[in-house]
């Protein structure tokens, strides 16, 4: 089975660190509402000690892991994912269920030439985050190919 790309780890630390930016900010409004309003200080300290455990967690822990646990293979057959830390997910998809497949990219994984390849069935939606441009171009295609329909059809 393939792995995503290892520049995931670094997409996923800069998305780690917007929000725990953004965490630290609303840490300091509840600090300063605590002070305005006398409310209990344990409040802040407890919200303020969980917000420093996701920062660690999201800035150390969590991108290395999702990157050493996401698999994907793609056979003329099936598309098989297995993703998940804590809850390990293992999910088959045969080729003819298969409607529609798509890449998309948002900002940061712009920045680091990353693309999403997402496709749909009847049943839902699945997705392959974190490939190269270039790996997700040809998966998009090979996917469309053995599904039995044209770039313009799925």
């Amino acid at each position: 089975m393939k792995r995503i790309d290892p520049r995931a780890v670094k997409a996923r630390r800069m998305e780690g660190w917007i929000a725990s930016a953004i965490s630290v900010v609303l840490i300091i409004a509840l600090l300063w509402l605590t002070m305005a309003y006398s409310w209990p200080v344990w409040i802040a300290g407890w919200s303020a000690a969980a917000v420093l455990l996701f920062i660690v967690l999201e800035l150390a822990v969590l991108p290395g892991l999702l990157y050493r646990y996401w698999r994907y293979e793609i056979t003329e057959k099936n598309v098989e994912l297995n993703h998940g830390v804590w809850v390990r997910r293992k999910t088959l998809i045969p080729m003819v269920r298969i409607q529609h497949v798509d890449s998309k990219q948002g900002p940061i994984q712009k920045i680091y030439g990353l693309s999403t390849v997402t496709f749909s069935t009847a049943a839902g939606s699945h997705r392959i985050p974190a490939l190269s441009e270039q790996e997700a171009e040809n998966i998009r295609k090979q996917i469309s190919d053995w599904a039995g329909g044209t770039d313009g059809e799925l």
